[in-house]
């Protein structure tokens, strides 16, 4: 497959409308949050947030099950609110403190849930797509069905290990979706300066790999092809390669100046192009909800995110006894 694809907007529940608003307008708006968090001093370190991209990791989280796995990069707090993980310890974690999914020792980059199947975002470019090839082994010599969902960005597209996974991965069958986040920029080279493939999910071609490309910016799009992904993974057909042409609005870390692009260019794709408005509009037209609805949800979740923020701040930071402690694990004979 190679066109782009759009959902069938007919079969498209209000409910399920109301719960990808809810899920993106929850990402965007903690990511808000910890913007100003990073500003005030208060988040340390690197943080790479995902603001515009939200409609790739709710679309693809609404076509998985309990069960199925993922891993991704270092633009990770969307992906860890949503497979469900707690906000206030997202933001604790995100502020080092101990009530944090790392206890305040890993920050935005090194997070895990065993409960939620959340496997970490990864510091190094491409270093998480062998992983998940191993997670989903781990499914495959099990005998379950479940998948992996292994996330990266157009600039580890060009990493050597990707490739080295893709073949191991085709050769053994192993269930995973390899899900290209192509936002266009890489850390700040534009996709067309980096390299001459028309596109990236095409380079599977070449180890026999199926897959497509997909608007990254249309929730319901995503969804589809996250349906017809895990649908071909369940069904022991091997891996399969979706590239979702997306759209950070910041630049790739909080410290970039973005200045490889032009601010017409990121309000354009604003005005036009944004995931949480499209639905937005969808549940207005379709009369799904009213203004005042959409405003009650955009409070609650506000006051969500303040929480969580509140929390971060209360909780204390890790004692230095916890310098020595997760070294090690212990291994029963």
């Amino acid at each position: 497959m190679s066109a782009k694809k759009t959902a069938a907007k007919s079969n498209v529940s209000a409910e399920e409308l109301l719960g990808h608003y809810r899920e993106m307008l929850m990402i965007r708006r903690f990511e808000e949050k910890a913007g100003q968090l990073y500003g005030m001093g208060l988040i340390g370190g690197f943080c790479h947030l995902y603001i515009g991209q939200e409609a790739v990791v709710v679309g693809l989280e609404a076509a998985s099950k309990e069960g199925d796995k993922r891993v991704t990069s270092y633009r990770d707090h969307g992906h860890m609110l949503a497979c469900g993980m707690d906000p206030k310890g997202i933001m604790a974690e995100l502020t080092g403190r101990e009530g944090g999914f790392s206890k305040g020792k890993g920050g935005s980059m090194h997070m895990f849930s065993k409960e939620k199947h959340f496997y970490g975002g990864h510091g190094i470019v491409a270093a998480q797509v062998p992983l998940g090839a191993g997670l989903a082994f781990s499914d495959k010599y099990k005998g379950n069905d479940n998948v992996t969902f292994a996330y990266f960005g157009d600039g580890a597209a060009n990493q050597g290990q990707v490739y080295e996974t893709y073949n191991m991965a085709e050769l053994w069958s192993l269930p995973v979706i390899f899900v290209i986040e192509n936002n266009q920029y890489a850390m700040g080279t534009s996709v067309n300066r980096s390299t001459k493939s028309p596109s990236l999910w095409e380079r599977g071609k070449a180890y026999g790999i199926e897959g497509e490309e997909v608007d990254g910016m249309n929730v319901l799009a995503v969804k589809e092809a996250g349906e017809r992904a895990v649908a071909h993974c369940r069904a022991g057909e091997g891996p399969y390669i979706l590239e979702v042409k997306t759209y950070r609005y910041r630049g790739h870390s909080m410290s970039d100046p973005a200045k490889y692009r032009t601010r017409e260019e990121v309000q354009k794709m604003r005005d036009e192009r944004d995931p949480i408005e499209q639905i937005r509009d969808m549940l207005l037209t379709g009369k799904h909800a009213s203004e005042d609805d959409l405003k009650a949800i955009d409070k609650e979740i506000k006051g969500i995110v303040n929480e969580a923020a509140e929390f971060s701040k209360e909780s204390p930071e890790p004692a230095l006894e916890e310098l020595w402690t997760d070294i090690y694990a212990k291994v029963e004979a």
